[in-house]
């Protein structure tokens, strides 16, 4: 992870050499002030939000998969990234519904983080209201896409009414984007982020427990209904984060934690939860890399790129399945 973040803030449409970028790090100036602007100003507060996108996008699946209990299920797959983006449409587009209400303050990016971490939360909590009623896996699976479908007719109605400018600016935000945040913005992420990883890691040993069923990890003395919502929260903080700040980033709270089953050949959390962590980093920092196209003045988005990488997985984990039961 260290070798691939310092590759990503040294390649891009200015190529600065590793020595400027390492003596930029520790204080000096490189030999350039155009190449030092560069790097503080834009590219370590990009590395730093693939970091924190990737590490949540990953942790956040992995609590989606021991709750669920189904390998298939992720954030994108349940709704919560389309409730997200439900939230951030609101604040950008709603206004053309609700005339005289300012954009400027409902657009920070404090109120963009809160509006997708309440849209994501809002959804979840209908599936699990649904969940209580329904008992199939692959029910509450259409529940979500069900709910992912509702979400995106809501976003087309608010299209319909919004201006070029606004309907402009949720496109954009669509494709995912890691490069637009300031300092002050990674370190509302930052605190976002590690809030969320702290309530997960408070979860571990109950993630454990929920792996061998509910009724196991009752007579455990477990308190399932507070573990569920302590999973939820902590789902809705990481998800609905990285939406706001980054776009829907698709399919890396699908593989990561896959990947890291894969390697490590183990269910328990307290090895899986750092791995995803540090896996999902290393590969939205390969991903971010890709996607600037190193020595181009092209970049392309960072939800492209990431499909491109994800889909292959899903696919091989799709097909590996099917033989596993056949």
């Amino acid at each position: 992870m260290i070798v691939l973040f310092l590759l990503n803030i040294s390649l891009g449409s200015v190529s600065i050499p590793f020595t400027a970028v390492v003596n930029i790090l520790t204080g000096g100036d490189g030999g350039n002030e155009n190449w030092a602007y560069i790097l503080m100003h834009y590219r370590l507060p990009k590395a730093f939000t693939a970091i924190l996108a990737g590490s949540s996008l990953a942790l956040s699946g992995l609590l989606m998969q021991t709750l669920f209990r189904n390998p298939l299920a992720g954030p994108f797959v349940l709704g919560i990234s389309s409730g997200a983006s439900l939230g951030v449409a609101l604040l950008i587009m709603g206004t053309s519904l609700l005339p005289g209400i300012g954009t400027g303050i409902m657009t920070g990016s404090v109120a963009m983080a809160i509006a997708a971490s309440l849209g994501s939360f809002v959804v979840l909590l209908c599936i699990f209201i649904m969940a209580s009623r329904v008992r199939d896996t692959m029910a509450l699976l259409i529940i979500g896409l069900m709910f992912g479908s509702l979400t995106a007719a809501i976003v087309s109605v608010l299209s319909y009414f919004s201006n070029m400018e606004q309907l402009q600016r949720y496109i954009f935000w669509s494709f995912g984007n890691l490069g637009d945040l300031s300092w002050s913005q990674v370190v509302i992420f930052i605190v976002i982020v590690f809030s969320g990883i702290t309530i997960s890691i408070l979860c571990i040993k109950p993630l454990n427990g929920l792996l061998l069923g509910e009724n196991y990890a009752r007579s455990m003395g477990m308190n399932v209904k507070k573990v569920r919502y302590l999973i939820i929260i902590a789902t809705s903080l990481l998800a609905g984060s990285v939406t706001a700040f980054a776009g829907p980033v698709a399919f890396i709270g699908l593989a990561v934690p896959h990947l890291s089953r894969q390697i490590f050949r183990t269910p328990d959390h307290r090895i899986l939860m750092p791995a995803v962590l540090i896996s999902g980093a290393i590969l939205m920092l390969v991903c971010d890399t890709v996607a600037q196209l190193p020595f181009s003045a092209y970049s392309l988005p960072i939800n492209a790129v990431t499909s491109l990488i994800g889909a292959p997985v899903v696919i091989w984990l799709l097909v590996r399945k099917r033989k596993l039961l056949f």
